[in-house]
Order: C-alpha cells, then sequence, then structure tokens
C-alpha cells in the first residue's frame, strides 16, 4: 500500500491539481492580462499533468492508456498556438491603448 501512495503518478496528479489551482487562484486575483495569460498557461500545464497521471493509472496490463495522451500531445498543440495569438492580440491592444497602433 504504501509503494502505491509513493507512486511517481500519484506525485504527477497531486502536482497537477496544484497547478489547477494555482492557475484558477491567479486567473481571479490578477487583472493584468499578461499575469492572466500565465496563469491560464498554468492551468493547462496542470491539467496536462493530471491527465498524463490518469493515463498510467488506469493501466491495464502494463501499457498506459493511448487516448489521454493523445489529448495531452493535441492540447500542448493548441495551447501553444493559442498563447502565441493571446499574446499577439495583448501586444496590439496594449499599443492601441498607448495611441501608437497602425
Amino acid at each position: 500500500m504504501i509503494a502505491e501512495l509513493s507512486s511517481p503518478f500519484l506525485l504527477y496528479g497531486a502536482v497537477g491539481c496544484l497547478l489547477i489551482g494555482m492557475g484558477l487562484y491567479s486567473l481571479a486575483l490578477h487583472t493584468h492580462v499578461y499575469r492572466r495569460i500565465l496563469a491560464w498557461n498554468a492551468l493547462g500545464g496542470g491539467v496536462f499533468l493530471f491527465l498524463g497521471a490518469i493515463a498510467k493509472r488506469n493501466a491495464y496490463g502494463g501499457s498506459s492508456d493511448p487516448l489521454p495522451q493523445a489529448l495531452v500531445i493535441t492540447g500542448i498543440v493548441v495551447s501553444v498556438s493559442a498563447t502565441a495569438l493571446a499574446l499577439a492580440i495583448a501586444r496590439r491592444l496594449q499599443t492601441e491603448e498607448r495611441g501608437n497602433g497602425a
């Protein structure tokens, strides 16, 4: 039983839940757009860790479930693209607010 509690996948799940909580707290607390984007990325990283832990924990026969792994890989690609788009839009809004927009 202690061997199950010290499993690295339990640690991944716990860290994932911690990152999800920190991301949600930061989204609720901060108003600055760059900090909110960073909080959203922390939230996404927590979800990816949690899904990775679930994929291995529900494994039958020694191999892990490929569906959560595929979701994590797809989510990482979408997350990077969404972050780049959010940063570009935030930068554009910041320059428009200063009156330097073109």
